[in-house]
């Protein structure tokens, strides 16, 4: 199932709902956060971009997505994870589901991947997701929201994510 390759104009999905940048500011942190819809050698890409900081009990910038609008869930069951094409700086993101067992908003479901200088697509399985800050298992049965994100420790990020998809 395509999320989204980055074809509508400006940040919005495949699915309808729009890309949105968020940070550690909403917390009081400093990180600062670039999140914009490229191209680049004829093709179409998000990019976040900026400076990851610790300061001020901070630490992530993100590109976030709800998977429908009005606060819904869609059914990830007949899907085994989440795919991305990618390209980047060498450094680790993750990739963050959230439910609406998620009531807290430090709470997520996590996953990790390297994206390289070279384009490449990375297949991370439900199975690989971790809960942070919850105990409730990742009901993917339930899947709100899907987020990209530098986060936890202090570099200058920079991710190009040419597709998002949910995949078989």
């Amino acid at each position: 199932m395509l999320i989204d390759d980055f074809s509508n104009p400006g940040l919005t999905s495949k699915l309808g709902t729009q890309w949105r940048g968020v940070s550690d500011k909403v917390m009081g942190g400093i990180s600062d956060a670039n999140i914009a819809h490229n191209d680049n050698e004829d093709r179409l890409f998000l990019r976040i971009s900026g400076d990851v900081r610790l300061e001020n009990s901070g630490g992530f910038i993100q590109a976030a997505l709800d998977l429908v609008s009005a606060g819904g869930s869609i059914d990830g069951s007949g899907f085994i994870g989440v795919r991305l094409v990618v390209r980047g700086n060498g450094e680790q993101y993750s990739v963050h589901l959230r439910t609406p067992d998620n009531v807290r908003s430090w709470q997520s479901y996590r996953a990790h991947f390297t994206a390289e200088p070279d384009l490449k697509t990375v297949s991370i399985p439900f199975s690989s997701f971790k809960p942070h800050r919850i105990d409730t298992p990742l009901d993917i049965k339930r899947l709100r929201r899907i987020g990209l994100v530098a986060i936890g420790r202090a570099f200058r990020a920079d991710l190009s994510v040419f597709e998002v998809s949910f995949y078989r």
